[in-house]
């Protein structure tokens, strides 16, 4: 017999109803007593856990009378967990007998059907649900132990509408053939089966399980939002705009806000602390955060974040932060996306999204573990605005490193003090300067160097051209001396090492709004970024990482518009050559006009038609393996000779392998090495394991390649992201390795947020119910058993190695030859042979001192 029996089906003058009450109070007195409260909640039908009463008669007299609460098996507001009441033995009999206690609740007698841990996420949910959805929890666990339908073993109500959930997150299924599927599947079982017949009623049931959003009303000109002392205003305080849509100056304004109309602009807020606490609620995620501290490997190689020196100088600045490993290092990245997916759209939403660095490399950048702090509604970007909508993630963020918050770690069994950190931000150019306050246009719109920055002004082309990376070589480079090779003039200024950008901006006075103007400062600061209230952001080496995706991409597009001389991206023409012609660089390549047209000689860098064609006949006969890749043969035009419609990872795969292999025997020989080192730089930063006594020599080799480029290459080509280029190393030195700061993964978490948008006339709310939604599915899949996943995919060739899924394999027996020749193979390529082979390579040398070193 389980508790709801006497609680609901039999008389309460029965004698079990009885002794259930008085355990009921025993159990309520002993709650009050831990909680040091005077009162205790009465849950009887009339009062529902909404009144107190200090004396246990009055609660017992309201029991006897008016009965339970209908659903209330799990005192949990008394005391009990949810999630223990379906797993712990309850009894309510004063004998001591248990196997006379007719009111034990039995495990076996529990509907958590297929081996789901259901009852750890009513843990982790409890933990994080508030007083007012007790209920709806209180019902969820009802619906967790009622079959699917009369005789079914394998699924309850609940879990057999997360799996289906499960399904829909995993394969993108619309909301309409999700519902229709469940129509279908509500004909197709028994009678009396409770599956939901509608998507709502789906959602319903999961309810309690969701955690906040914050909807947040906003300034039209982006000045300030409506929280805090704000809340109840109608007006923007500092343009005076309206807080509504429809409220003109004639129309009175009600005191209740949510009467006045729609907002004119909203803000969503995730807040992060609850979402931080859930994790740690799990055992196995709660283990996962300990990752780089218990299980990295520390051989003074960067493989991680946790191996950089900025992690170690946060360590050593703030012992207190550092002595906890717990403790969360969070990347931000922020970008605009068109939720429609059609580019003539202006309509820019700004969604703010937060990575962990506590993972392991392998997961810390994944779907799953990467959440949406922000959601800044369109249709116009925010711009330098932007800080006016990071205010609640930043609030969130001062109380977590000033006091932090107490959290439940389930991994160790134990409470403590949870503090967090931004350790970076991740984003494009432009967005590098909403972020920072530094504007990167202009002549100095490097913001490493800053005033420093070496920019000419190039006057047909009319832009600005970054040039002079002598000054990065070291003080006896022999190219400082060389003249004619550059710019007519030697270079004997050098590269400043470091700059306090905090002493730019702490003076400048910042006025936050579309129609607010910042003071001039004379330099590129354009405001105090809301990023220096944080305490720990002035003791940063780097704080805004430079997106290696990014600058590749478009160094790639340069180049290969460049050589191919591609209409409308080609670094070359007729003004460039113009240019060179005033700049005084080589004058062979000026233009000469021979009548009505203008003759441009070719220079070291072009190439002729059947150079093109063997250039793009190469990349279009490239085959590699699935999934390397997009198919480059799709995007090799042989009729223009040109590539077109290159994605960031297609520019990534063309620079790191394929370009190099495809100039070969096409260029000058100095031209070909030069494009070749460049490309093994992209190749070299992209490892997962990085020595750091090679950093030196990369950047070493990568000033000197750009060095080479500006002796072959016009002034045109060096447009900002390729000098950008040269302080890469200067952040994997502070920051780690470059693939865990890659644009890539937040460029596809925003793909998968455009693709939640049903509504097109609200895109920004269909796109905060589809993440929820998926919130809530990622989150039960943990629990359930056979889940796959939906922010951590499986590899595709995942278990070949071990034989597993191979179909039709067949068995081949080598000769001996054959057999020998890949040993051999296998050998050469093994680097703890290499002493071994240099040992025999002496030996050679000593006992053939006639031969040649080919021969040896």
């Amino acid at each position: 017999m389980d508790r709801s029996h006497w609680m609901y089906k039999i008389g309460r003058i029965h004698q079990s109803y009885l002794l259930g009450v008085q355990n009921f109070l025993k159990i309520a007195e002993d709650d009050r007593v831990i909680k040091g409260k005077e009162s205790i909640l009465c849950p009887c039908m009339e009062c529902k856990n909404f009144k107190e009463f200090k004396d246990k008669k009055d609660i017992e007299y309201h029991l006897l009378r008016h009965g339970f609460m209908y659903n209330y098996t799990c005192w949990s507001r008394h005391g009990e967990s949810i999630a223990s009441c379906s797993t712990t033995s309850t009894s309510m009999n004063t004998n001591d007998d248990e196997n006379n206690d007719p009111y034990t609740v039995n495990d076996n007698d529990n509907i958590n059907r297929g081996n789901n841990d259901l009852s750890g996420m009513f843990s982790n949910c409890e933990s994080s649900i508030g007083d007012n959805d007790q209920e709806k929890l209180q019902q969820m666990f009802v619906d967790s132990e009622k079959p699917l339908y009369a005789g079914c073993e394998n699924f309850s109500k609940l879990s057999a509408v997360l799996k289906l959930f499960n399904l829909k997150s995993n394969y993108g299924w619309s909301d309409k053939s999700f519902t229709s599927l469940l129509e279908i599947l509500h004909d197709m079982l028994p009678k009396d089966n409770e599956l939901p017949i509608s998507l709502y009623q789906a959602k319903k049931l999961m309810c309690p399980m969701g955690l906040e959003v914050k909807r947040i009303h906003a300034c039209p000109n982006d000045c300030m939002l409506y929280r805090n002392e704000f809340e109840k205003s109608h007006k923007c305080v500092t343009c005076g705009a309206s807080r509504y849509k429809r409220k003109t100056e004639t129309e009175e304004y009600d005191d209740d806000v949510s009467k006045n109309g729609p907002p004119a602009k909203l803000l969503w807020y995730f807040p992060i602390i609850p979402r931080l606490k859930r994790l740690f609620a799990n055992d196995k995620e709660s283990k996962l955060l300990r990752w780089h501290y218990d299980e990295r490997k520390d051989d003074g190689k960067l493989r991680h974040v946790a191996d950089s020196p900025q992690w170690r100088n946060i360590d050593w600045t703030f012992p207190d932060f550092g002595k906890e490993i717990r403790n969360i290092r969070f990347g931000l990245s922020s970008d605009g996306i068109n939720p429609f997916g059609n580019m003539s759209s202006r309509h820019s939403t700004w969604p703010v999204l937060l990575c962990i660095y506590n993972l392991p490399p392998w997961l810390c950048m994944k779907r799953k573990y990467i959440m949406m702090s922000l959601l800044i509604q369109g249709p116009k970007q925010p711009g330098n605005e932007i800080d006016v909508y990071l205010s609640p993630l930043i609030d969130d963020l001062k109380t977590l490193w000033t006091t932090g918050v107490n959290v439940y770690d389930a991994y160790k069994k134990e409470n403590f003090n949870l503090r967090a950190m931004i350790f970076c931000t991740i984003s494009d150019f432009p967005a590098y300067a909403n972020l920072s306050g530094y504007s990167t246009k202009g002549k100095k719109a490097c913001p490493i160097c800053e005033a420093d920055t070496n920019s000419t002004r190039l006057k047909h082309c009319k832009k600005y051209v970054y040039m002079g990376h002598r000054r990065f070589l070291s003080k006896n480079h022999h190219f400082r001396n060389k003249t004619t090779e550059f710019n007519g003039e030697t270079e004997p200024d050098e590269a400043r090492k470091h700059f306090d950008a905090f002493s730019q901006v702490e003076n400048i006075n910042t006025v936050l709004g579309k129609r607010g103007r910042t003071e001039e400062t004379g330099s590129n600061w354009k405001k105090k970024s809301i990023f220096w209230d944080l305490p720990y952001w002035r003791c940063l080496e780097v704080r805004h990482c430079l997106d290696v995706m990014h600058i590749e991409k478009n160094v790639c597009d340069s180049l290969l518009g460049l050589l191919l001389d591609i209409p409308g991206k080609s670094k070359d023409g007729v003004n460039v050559r113009k240019d060179m012609e005033e700049m005084g660089i080589r004058k062979e390549l000026a233009p000469v006009e021979r009548g009505t047209r203008i003759y441009l000689p070719p220079a070291c860098y072009t190439m002729s038609k059947a150079e093109k064609t063997s250039f793009c006949q190469c990349l279009h006969d490239i085959k590699v393996p699935s999934s390397y890749s997009a198919n480059i043969k799709r995007l090799v035009s042989m009729k223009d000779c040109k590539l077109l419609g290159m994605k960031s990872h297609d520019c990534h795969v063309l620079m790191t392998h394929m370009i190099p292999i495809a100039i070969r025997g096409l260029l000058p020989e100095n031209i070909r090495h030069t494009i070749t080192k460049l490309c093994l730089f992209f190749n070299m930063i992209h490892s997962k394991v990085i020595d750091p006594e090679a950093l030196d020599e990369w950047q070493t080799k990568i000033i000197e390649t750009l060095c080479e480029l500006e002796m072959y290459f016009p002034p045109s080509f060096f447009d900002v992201m390729v000098h950008l280029v040269i302080h890469i190393i200067r952040e994997i030195k502070a920051c780690g390795p470059v693939f865990l700061r890659y644009m890539y993964p937040f460029e596809r978490f925003m793909g998968f947020l455009k693709g939640y948008v049903r509504n097109r006339n609200r895109p920004e709310g269909s796109i905060v119910e589809g993440y929820t939604t998926e919130e809530v599915t990622e989150f039960c899949t943990g629990y359930l058993k056979g889940a796959k996943s939906i922010g951590v995919p499986i590899a595709r060739h995942s278990g070949r190695l071990a034989g597993v899924g191979v179909v039709g394999a067949k068995i081949i027996v080598p000769s001996q030859d054959n057999l020998q020749l890949a040993h051999f193979v296998v050998l050469q390529h093994m680097t703890c042979l290499a002493p071994y082979v240099r040992e025999h390579m002496e030996i050679l040398r000593l006992t053939h001192l006639q031969k040649s070193e080919i021969w040896y």
